[in-house]
């Protein structure tokens, strides 16, 4: 009689471990084409020639990310035959990214920049589409007794996910270095990976509940969904028209008699064009949700508004990493182009040991947070964010070599090598480190002010709503990144990023009692999901 509940224990331990490993794996699948859309691709525009206006530009092929909250509810609402809730639109989403990966591997980002910017869109908006699912999936899979755990698993996937796509990758193509692989040779073994990650998707991961749907109110979202699409539709098309002559209205008189020349007056043009459509567009979505009954979309957006304090929460979730991203939307192109490091230095420093220090860092911050609490977390290592930008400041007026640096052997490990002796900038080293550690505690204290609000009051909708949200300066800042780095210089440029830090921490400031009330068990607040 004892075996049977032994066998039972067994049996449970061994359903929990599958259950880790299962959200490790997406960890690392969800991690894998962001990179591709982001610091790789911008690695592979940059090696291609493109100016640093065009880059910050394309960075806003990232947009889906921001506006996955309207399509969430239709992956609530709806599951794809045969394989079950949630992992039927995952193997759905993995498959699209194979395919569309393959497709942009063989799009020229030079000759054909246009088409090559509309993939990358593509894989962004799948991307995002995984995320939804992944979290959803995440939430319905762990009991609570193992969602901390999972959130740190799922955030290691994830950040080696990133290792590879934006740091090894970056090796595997530099010539004398690496592997003498070619941008298009990476994206194509990447899109074998998500290849690989929808059969495992299929065949491995454990089945979640059903739950019980309204087919009225999914009519309603289909509709609503719809209503809103079109909406969209109709503002790009209004705004490409009218945008662009009404910016040149408004900004050319300024920019006449500027130093600037036509092709950057052009970019601010484009610029405030790009702002003008949003402004219609998004007002025009939101008449067609209501008047189409988007329920889900709605009711999220009425429950989470109808909380105190809830507008300067979601401004502050803007604001927070905004400085820190406006620093690292174009640190490729400044490190390799401006800088002149090395794609396997860059590729080592940033993008391999600026990403272990990364998860190091937000472990770190996940311990101090257990002596700090939230509103102190967030307020000292939001301090630490922007003070780390002044560093690439610093190394944008002093350049390198000024301080020791070190060598790294050579080394073939079969997936990926150093052919000669790399030699390692100090001043690059100190900057990363200090920049990377500061990161990942920023992120640590700033998940967990995000779980604070998604574990009281938010559904899978909503949470793909505050996660749009927060990664908002991260897509946005591209365009006017790019911009300014050509029109004022890459040190004011760091200093001006410094600067867009400053608004979250007076916003922390003045919201510290709102804060504080989200105050969360301390064992859960060290949790890190990204």
């Amino acid at each position: 009689m004892p075996q049977a509940p032994l066998a039972a224990g067994a049996l449970s331990r061994a359903a929990a471990l599958h259950r880790l490993l299962v959200v490790l794996l997406l960890g690392f699948a969800s991690g894998l084409p962001l990179a591709l859309t982001g610091q790789a691709m911008q690695a592979w525009l940059s090696m291609e020639g493109l100016d640093v206006a065009t880059i910050g530009f394309l960075s806003l092929v990232g947009l889906p990310y921001t506006f996955k909250f309207l399509w969430a509810p239709l992956m609530d609402r709806f599951d794809l035959p045969w394989l079950g809730r949630r992992r039927g639109w995952l193997v759905l989403t993995q498959l699209g990214l194979s395919g569309a990966l393959l497709l942009l591997a063989s799009t020229s980002p030079s000759g054909a920049t246009r088409a090559f910017a509309l993939l990358a869109v593509a894989v962004a908006f799948i991307s995002a589409s995984q995320d939804v699912v992944i979290d959803a999936y995440r939430t319905d899979l762990l009991p609570a007794r193992e969602r901390g755990l999972g959130s740190s698993l799922n955030v290691m996937g994830y950040r080696l996910a990133m290792i590879l796509s934006g740091g090894i990758a970056l090796i595997w193509t530099d010539p004398t270095q690496g592997g003498g692989w070619t941008w298009p040779q990476v994206y194509r073994f990447m899109a074998a990976l998500m290849f690989g990650a929808a059969v495992l998707s299929a065949l491995l991961l454990p089945r979640v509940p059903m739950p019980d749907l309204k087919p009225t109110a999914a009519r309603h979202d289909v509709i609503g969904f719809l209503a809103v699409l079109a909406a969209v539709a109709v503002g790009y098309l209004l705004s490409d028209r009218f945008a662009p002559p009404l910016a040149h209205a408004l900004l050319g008189p300024l920019l006449e008699g500027s130093a600037l020349n036509d092709t950057l007056k052009l970019r601010w043009e484009n610029l405030l064009a790009l702002l003008l459509g949003i402004a219609f567009t998004l007002p025009l979505a939101a008449w067609a949700a209501r008047k189409a009954r988007f329920e889900t979309l709605l009711g999220g957006l009425s429950s989470y508004f109808s909380q105190r304090g809830a507008a300067a929460f979601l401004a502050f979730i803007v604001l927070y990493k905004l400085g820190d991203a406006f620093a690292g939307s174009l640190m490729t192109p400044f490190l390799l182009k401006s800088m002149a490091f090395s794609p396997a230095e860059v590729g080592v420093v940033n993008k391999i040991i600026g990403l272990w220090l990364t998860i190091g860092g937000a472990l770190l911050g996940g311990l101090l947070m257990l002596k700090l609490g939230l509103w102190r977390a967030l307020l000292l290592f939001g301090v630490l964010q922007a003070a780390s930008n002044l560093g690439f400041w610093w190394l944008a007026v002093e350049g390198k070599g000024l301080m020791p640096g070190l060598v790294l052997p050579a080394f073939d490990w079969g997936f990926v090598q150093l052919a000669h002796p790399t030699p390692v900038d100090g001043g690059l080293l100190m900057v990363i480190a200090f920049e990377n550690l500061s990161g990942g505690m920023g992120t640590a204290a700033f998940v967990a002010f995000l779980m604070s609000l998604c574990n009281q009051r938010f559904t899978a909708t909503q949470y793909a709503l505050l996660s749009a949200f927060a990664s908002v300066g991260r897509v946005w800042v591209g365009p006017l990144a790019g911009v300014l780095a050509e029109s004022i210089g890459w040190p004011a440029f760091f200093l001006t990023s410094t600067v867009a830090a400053l608004p979250a921490l007076w916003m922390l400031w003045w919201m510290r009692e709102s804060v504080r009330s989200l105050e969360i068990d301390p064992t859960s607040a060290g949790a890190v999901d990204d």
